[in-house]
């Protein structure tokens, strides 16, 4: 009998899964992998038009937590001085001269382009999705994420990710009629120091803009103690004397 139930005990052991996969931790390992909690770095990014013309900006950005990032244009001398807030699903853009902050959607872009303010204003991806469904594939995993609420710039994202470094490497983003709206591709894995290693080039392409690009390079990423008053509409305009 005692060896009857050692062997009906080994069958139920072997039945279970070494592990079971949970999309959402995995994500969140994602966002830690792609930002630490608190940081700043300079990011240029760059739009490309179908007869080649570029237009470039130069931004200063510094990030706390999962939903709070804040930056200031450096270049070109027409954008000097006007900075975005973020916290949460509410931001602003704040223009020199102008008066106070005015509010802007995760729809439009302060840039031009492909990219829109929820890609230049990223905050934490498990912030604003959960995953529904994860699939292991040969270099990795695919994460399908759903948002959390209505007025994000996408319904739904297809995430795949490395996992070895548990870093992505290509993102669709889709409408919610199931259209694609843009890819992200994440590149140029760099070690920026002090354990921040992830891409530093995002590109990006739509259907509905054909032959635009537009590119993000990332450039002294580094870990920053941050006050919570600073991501604020009265720090605003003070965004560029922290560099």
């Amino acid at each position: 009998m005692k060896k009857i139930f050692i062997i009906i005990l080994l069958g139920l052991f072997s039945a279970i899964p070494a592990f079971a996969l949970d999309g959402n931790e995995i994500l969140k390992q994602v966002d830690r992998n792609l930002n630490p909690e608190s940081f700043e770095m300079y990011r240029k990014l760059i739009n490309i038009e179908p007869d080649g013309t570029k237009k470039e900006f130069v931004m200063f950005s510094i990030k706390k937590g999962k939903d709070k990032i804040a930056s200031v244009f450096l270049s070109p001398a027409s954008e000097k001085g006007r900075s975005t807030l973020r916290i949460g699903d509410n931001m602003w853009l704040y223009i020199p001269n102008v008066g106070k902050p005015i509010r802007i959607t995760s729809l439009q872009s302060v840039t031009g382009g492909v990219f829109n303010n929820s890609d230049i204003m990223r905050v934490d991806y498990s912030a604003e999705y959960n995953c529904e469904k994860i699939e292991t594939i040969d270099n990795g995993y695919t994460l399908y994420l759903k948002a959390k609420l209505k007025n994000v710039a996408y319904e739904t994202v297809t995430m795949s990710i490395d996992s070895e470094k548990l870093l992505p490497y290509k993102i669709e983003c889709y409408a919610a009629s199931g259209m694609l709206i843009k890819n992200l591709y994440f590149k140029n894995i760099k070690d920026f120091g002090n354990g921040v290693v992830r891409p530093s080039l995002i590109e990006t392409d739509s259907p509905l803009y054909k032959d635009y690009k537009s590119y993000i390079v990332f450039a002294n990423v580094k870990k920053r103690d941050l006050a919570d008053e600073i991501f604020s509409l009265n720090y605003m305009h003070k965004i560029d004397g922290l560099r």
